[in-house]
């Protein structure tokens, strides 16, 4: 189970960059509107707090982290 996060969390932290810069392009208009932004605008917002959550998982799952707070592993 180890070994298989080890894999999975580099791909996990790459999401935010994928969602970023080429969601961009997808999402590349004015209309409609979210929350009175363009919608480019909120995607990037969006984006932004999406890739806090990402890292705080990112964190969670890392059982380097976890050692590190004296945890056992589970």
């Amino acid at each position: 189970m180890r070994e298989r996060r080890g894999r999975v969390l580099p791909w996990l932290g790459a999401v935010p960059f994928v969602g970023i810069l080429g969601g961009g392009f997808l999402a590349n208009r004015v209309d409609p509107y979210v929350l009175g932004m363009p919608f480019l605008l909120f995607w990037s917002v969006l984006w932004v707090v999406g890739s806090s959550v990402v890292m705080a998982v990112v964190y969670r799952l890392d059982p380097r982290n976890r050692e590190e707070r004296g945890e056992e592993e589970r």
